[in-house]
């Protein structure tokens, strides 16, 4: 749905976007992390036909994004941090306007227009002026315009931005719910939780260069090593441990507690908790212990540049 091959934006003398490789099948969603002023947002201008790549290709919903630029704009819905709401026009007549430019029928049209504005709360809102609205009611409908012609790709941008808890939620299901064998999405953001929860591969960019891709759990082998596990105890170890087999690594220890990992979980786990239960040992639990993408973000944006070269991980 969405393939990007060597695609290069330079302004002048800055080289914003390089050499980029992307592939966004229908039915996947792609986080694309990286700091400020990394090349996403040039990135997904270039996708969406708006800024003309200086090297490269990309097809968007099946059409170049150069030579069929009109297509890729009506198969595309895009959230930008620039919602562009026209402040003195009602919600109902906003998306009303978005309707009709995308040529969708009346009566279509009307009941898109309906199912979103209840779908996201604005309803009892529909006929404010959008100038009246709080920052998270403006996400809420710049989203719903994004959506309004129920586009094969979606690419948003900080979809989160300024909401409460609860409305980001609400919009974290939605696009639980937008996921379908028919449309692809990327999302920039910098709340790694919402990537973590929300995409099935990460791609974190720096300096315009995509330097590692992959799903959550393969960048935290390749970056943070095999998975740790923890095991408790209802008493005192007093520094005692039966002797552990060669494929678990010992990591940390305390009073009723160690730490380990390996790398062959599936078979180690029973084979260790059986050995320690064999022993007299009185586990109270043995559980697998939390790692973030905010640690394999924040090692991969700290490497040394010219250890960057892209990496995709199997």
């Amino acid at each position: 749905m969405i393939r990007a091959e060597g695609l290069s934006k330079q302004f002048e003398d800055f080289l914003a976007v390089d050499g980029i490789h992307l592939q966004v099948n229908a039915g996947e969603v792609l986080a694309l992390l990286g700091p400020n002023g990394a090349g996403k947002t040039t990135t997904v201008r270039m996708l969406t036909s708006v800024l003309r790549p200086t090297r490269g290709w990309a097809r968007v919903a099946g059409y170049d994004i150069v030579q069929e630029a009109a297509q890729v704009r009506a198969s595309v819905g895009v959230l930008t941090e620039q919602h562009g709401l026209y402040e003195h026009m009602p919600a109902n007549a906003y998306l009303d306007f978005f309707g009709k430019l995308y040529k969708m029928e009346n009566s279509t049209r009307r009941s898109r227009i309906r199912s979103l504005l209840e779908g996201f709360g604005l309803d009892p809102d529909d006929k404010r002026p959008t100038g009246e609205y709080s920052k998270g009611m403006r996400q809420k409908l710049a989203l719903a315009r994004a959506l309004i012609h129920d586009p094969p790709v979606l690419l948003l941008d900080e979809p989160t931005s300024a909401m409460d808890p609860e409305s980001a939620r609400l919009v974290r299901d939605a696009i639980h719910g937008l996921r379908s064998a028919n449309r692809a999405i990327i999302i920039c953001t910098h709340n790694l939780p919402e990537a973590e929860e929300l995409a099935d591969q990460i791609a974190i960019i720096r300096s315009g260069r995509i330097i590692i891709q992959g799903s959550s759990p393969e960048l935290k082998q390749r970056f943070l090593g095999p998975a740790e596990f923890e095991v408790r105890f209802g008493t005192n170890l007093n520094g005692s441990l039966p002797e552990l087999p060669d494929q678990i690594r010992l990591t940390s220890q305390g009073d009723c507690w160690f730490r380990y990992q390996t790398g062959q979980p599936q078979e180690m786990n029973p084979v260790l908790l059986g050995k320690l239960l064999e022993n007299g040992f009185p586990v109270v639990s043995l559980q697998e212990v939390s790692r973030s993408l905010e640690q394999v973000y924040l090692q991969a944006v700290s490497a040394p540049e010219e250890s960057k070269d892209v990496a995709n991980v199997d």
